[in-house]
């Protein structure tokens, strides 16, 4: 017997389905719409519409957590984001320079409006994070691929920030061919 959408739904949300760093596959069962990670086809509607609107209306990402290494998550998708046409803004409090832009120690020394701050660091980092984005008027918190937070969360709302978790930028920007021009 086939589970029906809501079982399969809950499934992913508890983990039984193995969640890849890609998104892949919307499809429906016993005409329920569910999402299915990680098969080849079928890309639209598995990033939530909130996600891909955020990353729609923003121009310049800072990106705490950025890396040197561009074979790690907070290497390689800033590179990918700034190839579509973001601003890239680095932090990083040990690095100079990376991707070609000014790397900042904190957020707080980030002397330009931020629509998102994008986090490549571990869940116990991102409240204080989520502080410092408040502190600068960020328009959104952006916690990369399994990182979550619920205190992160509650700090975001209560800031009026937009808020996302547990989804990549890079993913999101891909599966919607999101590019900025010059302005």
């Amino acid at each position: 017997m086939t589970p029906n959408g809501a079982a399969i739904a809950q499934n992913i949300s508890h983990g039984l389905y193995k969640r890849q760093a890609i998104c892949a596959y919307v499809g429906h069962v016993d005409n329920e719409q569910v999402g299915i990670f990680a098969a080849p086809t079928g890309l639209e509607g598995c990033v939530p519409k909130s996600s891909r609107d955020i990353l729609e209306g923003a121009r310049t990402i800072a990106v705490v957590g950025a890396s040197r290494d561009r074979r790690k998550a907070g290497g390689s998708v800033p590179e990918g984001l700034q190839r579509r046409g973001f601003r890239v803004i680095p932090i990083n409090p040990y690095a100079q320079e990376l991707f070609g832009e000014r790397v900042y120690r904190s957020l707080l020394d980030v002397p330009d409006k931020v629509d998102i701050v994008d986090v490549f660091r571990p869940a116990p980092d991102t409240p204080e994070i989520a502080r410092q984005a408040a502190a600068i008027g960020a328009g959104a918190l952006w916690l990369q691929l399994d990182i979550r937070s619920d205190e992160a969360r509650r700090i975001a709302e209560a800031a009026g920030m937009d808020y996302v978790e547990d989804e990549c930028t890079g993913v999101v920007a891909s599966l919607y061919r999101i590019r900025k021009t010059a302005a």
